[in-house]
Formats: C-alpha cells, sequence, structure tokens
C-alpha cells in the first residue's frame, strides 16, 4: 500500500534537448497543417488515416525507428464543444516520453487543454501495491501560467484523493488530519471543535448528527490571510452516510463515502486560493461526522435547536447534510464576511435535475451568480443557477417547529434544500450554495471514474473579479 498522503499532480518538465514535437491539431485546420509537414510525414499520416477526430493520436517515425513527431486531434468545432480535455484524454494513448507542445490555440484555449493534461496524471492508487506506470510528460508550455494550472491540477487531485478513499480511511478523524495538513502547508491556523465540546460551543446539530457513530463529530476550522477581503468555504464532511434511523438501502449507500464531497472541494479551492497567494483572509469550515446507527442516534420526529436558535423537526434522519451546514454557516455568518460559499453533496433531487456533470447552485446576490455563470463557461466548468423560489418557503415550515429538514411530497428537493439553508445566512451580503454531485460515473477524458471536484474552477476564475471589482 502506498502512503497515505495525497499523490503529487503530474505537473509541467523543464525544456530538454530530447523531447519530441507534440502537435494539437483541430479538424479545420488538419489540411492546412498537413501541407506544412515533410513529405514522409504527410505520407505516414495519410497511411494512417489520422482525420484530427477529438482524443486521436498520430505517432510519426523517424528514419532510425524511433518518433519523430506526435499529433493529436481536437476533432471539429461541434465536437470539441461537446468534449472537454481532448488533449488530457489522449495522453494516455503516448509513450512515456517527454513532449514539447506545438499548436495554434488562443489562450483560453491552451490553459484549458493544459489542464486537463495535468488532470489526466490522477490516478487513485492508495491501496495499489504495484508502482504507477510511467506517464507522457510535457515541458511547460510558452506563454502560459504554469503555476496557476498547477495549483489547480493539485487542488482537484487533493479532492479526488479525498473523495475516493473509503470510509474506513476517511473518517472524521482522518478527514481532520488531511485538513490540518493543508493548514500546515500554507501555514494557516487550523482549530477543531470535537465531541461533546459541539455541545459546550454551540454547535447543537453537529453534535446531534454525529454522536451515534463512535467516531466523534468535529467542526474543522482554518484561517489563512491577514489582508483584504473576507471570505468564507464552508463543505459538508458527511465521511459516510448510512441514512441514520431512516437508513439507506444498500444500493443508495453504496457510494456513501463521497457524501464529504462539499469538504473536499473547498479544501481543493482553498489549496489553490493558498498556492496563488491571494489577497484575501479567507477562513474555511468543515463539519465532519458519520451520520450512523446507534442506541443514541437522533429518531425522525425529533426536535432540534440549532446554533442560530431556530427549531428544526427532523423528519428524515437521512437528511443530515443541511442540519450539520447549519450550524456552521451561522457561525460563519456571525462575522459578516464579504462572500460566503458553501458546497456540499446534498439532494437527489439536484442529480435528477441536471445529471452529474452540472451543478446546480443558489445565490443571494445576482451579480455573483452572474459572474459565476460566465466563469462556468469561461472554464468549462458546468453550473447551472436554481432560484431560491420565495413561495416554496412554507414547504420547510413543518408548524411545530421553525423548519423542517425533510418536507413531505419529494417536489423541489434541491430549492427546500437551499432554502433551508439560506435561514441561517442573514448578516453576509454575498452567498452561494451549490449542490454537487462530486463523483463522476464513467470515465472520461482527463476525468477517471470516481471522485471529481465541481464547481471548485468556476469560483477560481470568478472570485478574483468579485473579491477586488
Amino acid at each position: 500500500m502506498t502512503q497515505d498522503s495525497p499523490p503529487s499532480p503530474m505537473v509541467f518538465v523543464a525544456e530538454t534537448s530530447t523531447a519530441i514535437d507534440l502537435h494539437l491539431v483541430n479538424a479545420e485546420d488538419l489540411e492546412a497543417w498537413t501541407d506544412m509537414q515533410p513529405r514522409r510525414v504527410r505520407t505516414w499520416l495519410e497511411s494512417l488515416g489520422f482525420s484530427a477526430k477529438p482524443g486521436e493520436v498520430a505517432l510519426v517515425p523517424d528514419s532510425d525507428g524511433g518518433m519523430a513527431l506526435a499529433a493529436i486531434g481536437r476533432g471539429t468545432a461541434k465536437e470539441r464543444a461537446r468534449q472537454r480535455f481532448c488533449f488530457g484524454g489522449a495522453r494516455a494513448k503516448l509513450p512515456a516520453r517527454t513532449y514539447r507542445l506545438h499548436h495554434m490555440l488562443t489562450p483560453e484555449e491552451l490553459e484549458e487543454e493544459a489542464l486537463g493534461w495535468c488532470l489526466a496524471g490522477y490516478r487513485f492508487r492508495r491501496f495499489r501495491q504495484t508502482e504507477a506506470p510511467a506517464q507522457a510528460m510535457l515541458v511547460a508550455p510558452a506563454q502560459l501560467d504554469t503555476g496557476r494550472i498547477e495549483a489547480i491540477a493539485a487542488g482537484e487531485a487533493l479532492t479526488r484523493e479525498l473523495i475516493n478513499t473509503p470510509a474506513s480511511h476517511m473518517g472524521p478523524q482522518e478527514l481532520e488530519a488531511a485538513f490540518l495538513a493543508l493548514a500546515t502547508e500554507h501555514s494557516a491556523t487550523a482549530s477543531v471543535i470535537a465531541g461533546d465540546d459541539l455541545l459546550h460551543q454551540n454547535l447543537p446539530l453537529i453534535h446531534a448528527v454525529g454522536r451515534a457513530s463512535d467516531r466523534s463529530p468535529r467542526l474543522l476550522d482554518m484561517r489563512w490571510g491577514k489582508s483584504g477581503p473576507r471570505l468564507t468555504l464552508v463543505g459538508k464532511g458527511v465521511c459516510f452516510d448510512t441514512g441514520g434511523l431512516n437508513l439507506k438501502p444498500g444500493a443508495s449507500m453504496g457510494l456513501m463515502k463521497k457524501d464529504m464531497g462539499g469538504a473536499a472541494t473547498v479544501m481543493g479551492l482553498a489549496h489553490m486560493i493558498m498556492a496563488q497567494g491571494w489577497q484575501v483572509q479567507l477562513r474555511v469550515l468543515v463539519p465532519a461526522v458519520e451520520n450512523s446507527v446507534s442506541a443514541n442516534a437522533m429518531r425522525p420526529g425529533d426536535i432540534l435547536i440549532s446554533r442560530k436558535g431556530l427549531s428544526v423537526e427532523v423528519n428524515n434522519t437521512d437528511a443530515e447534510g443541511r442540519l450539520v451546514l447549519a450550524d456552521a454557516l451561522a457561525l460563519a455568518d456571525e462575522e459578516t464576511p464579504d462572500m460566503l460559499v458553501c458546497m456540499a453533496t446534498l439532494t437527489g433531487a439536484a442529480r435528477v435535475a441536471m445529471g452529474p456533470d452540472i451543478a446546480p447552485f443558489f445565490s443571494t446576490d445576482p451579480a455573483m451568480a452572474a459572474a459565476l455563470m460566465q466563469a462556468s463557461a469561461q472554464v468549462r466548468d458546468p453550473l447551472w443557477q436554481l432560484p431560491l423560489h420565495p413561495a416554496y418557503e412554507s414547504m420547510i415550515e413543518p408548524g411545530i417547529a421553525d423548519l423542517d429538514n425533510a418536507p413531505s411530497g419529494g417536489m423541489a428537493g434541491a430549492i427546500t434544500a437551499a432554502l433551508f439553508l439560506n435561514r441561517f445566512v442573514e448578516a453576509t451580503p454575498r452567498f452561494a450554495h451549490f449542490d454537487i454531485y462530486g463523483h463522476q460515473p464513467s470515465a472520461a477524458p482527463a476525468r477517471p471514474k470516481g471522485g471529481a471536484g465541481q464547481g471548485a474552477r468556476a469560483l477560481f476564475a470568478a472570485l478574483p473579479g468579485l473579491l477586488h471589482p
């Protein structure tokens, strides 16, 4: 078994005389590009039938039997619009050599393809006995902010690694260890409130959700940066979700190691921000719990009093994520940060509406929502805004308590969950909640099956303009 620390992302290497020329070719530019090549290269490509389809690879030998150059297709404009990271998807098809990139890409296209190359280097190998196979490497492309790309890739690698690690090795204590390691890496300060101290520190909902497990619940709190706007990130850290006494069926429980995907994603985003040295006052809050079953588990029908003082009727113990987030959001809101972002694998309703690839989000600020949608399209990190529809407020009011954690009827589940969370954010002027999936159900270019970050890249692109208008 490999060591417990997350893997280093596969990043760029220095220029070398042995690097092989690697060409990225759009289908519409194929004829013009081919005409520029030597006759022997044109003949070889013709014999291969190379048509520059997305991710298609052509290896051209030299006269000595080595490799003269390689070409990777990017397809037509329509195909590129449908498929991200063609370049990264082709990385595994290349021999494990060092390559020098040739392209006719815009700066935005180059950034996307270079990031895809880095993301394609990730493999979850924590429990594999064998050494990782060698991979193709890329000389750092000119006119590319490689530090930024490497920070994004490292943040995404951290997110994937945390989500992929099974609950047997990623409970609240292990998530705390990863959280503290991230703080140490960036000279941030961190604190932990655990067990019954949660009650003493007025975090009763986090305690109620996690108290049934013999792995103590806790709130993780990190601060970094001494000046600039105040940005707080809150991530759901339910390390495994049995559903509690409203026990999930086995088929629904199989992926519940990913129920801390919100925590993993905000930690990945925090790494990107700190690695790039942003001028912000960053705070990261993660309520880390395991929703388990025992004699002291919270029960359907229980009424809990939150940190904010709002009473909550527990009509389904499987709607626990919004409970732990409620206390964390209330705590964050007490400081009135300039911006507050919440990320959580929260509702199945979001998946029914959007599928696994698109993360819906909700925002109290139109300018923030518009910037996120623009950034989503720019960096191809799919998001879609859903409304905090005021007419549905009554659906989360059960009558015998202030709030209902699981409204009956099953309609508008993602919206009612977001409305529930919004009740705990009153002072902060800009708030956004992301209902992510955190999992890639089948392999795609630069996105292996398994844990996946969603929304972090769009936030990373949008936040500078929002925080420093």
